[in-house]
């Protein structure tokens, strides 16, 4: 078994629950102001993350319901981390299957290694629609990280 990678890199911190987004630009901005507030990125990591879903379309979000907002790493990335945003009412962010979004995952990536290596952690998580789902509902940050800790232990 692995080191844990989830609840080093998401501090209850970087998990904020019931979060009012107009837009999925507002919502992406949440994720990345999460990720400043930890000392994980600058400013500038929002505005990426932002240009990203501008250029190439919404495929960051990956599965129903889920939308995991990023760039490439980068100067704006400080250390590796990520944020978790449990919007109160999910928004569009204009993909065909999967919208509308009710969770922005913020991932931050200090080199290509630890990118891959934080997606490959998330994808875990989150690749049951139940655990997803469950996890949505959560409204207090510590019990998202405490849920998210046992998986690892147990995963």
């Amino acid at each position: 078994m692995g080191e844990p990678v989830l609840s080093r890199l998401l501090p209850s911190e970087a998990i904020s629950t019931g979060v009012a987004a107009a837009d999925w630009r507002a919502a992406v901005r949440a994720a990345g102001d999460l990720l400043v507030a930890t000392g994980a990125t600058t400013a500038d990591y929002t505005s990426r993350m932002r240009q990203v879903v501008e250029t190439h379309g919404p495929y960051i979000v990956v599965s129903p319901g889920l939308a995991l907002a990023h760039a490439a790493p980068g100067r704006s990335v400080l250390r590796t981390g990520l944020s978790w945003v449990s919007l109160s009412s999910p928004v569009p962010f204009g993909h065909p299957g999967n919208d509308p979004v009710g969770l922005v995952v913020g991932l931050a990536g200090a080199d290509r290694d630890d990118h891959c290596a934080a997606l490959a952690a998330v994808t875990a998580l989150l690749a049951s629609p139940d655990r997803l789902a469950a996890l949505s509902r959560i409204e207090d940050p510590d019990r998202v990280h405490s849920l998210i800790s046992a998986f690892e232990v147990w995963a």
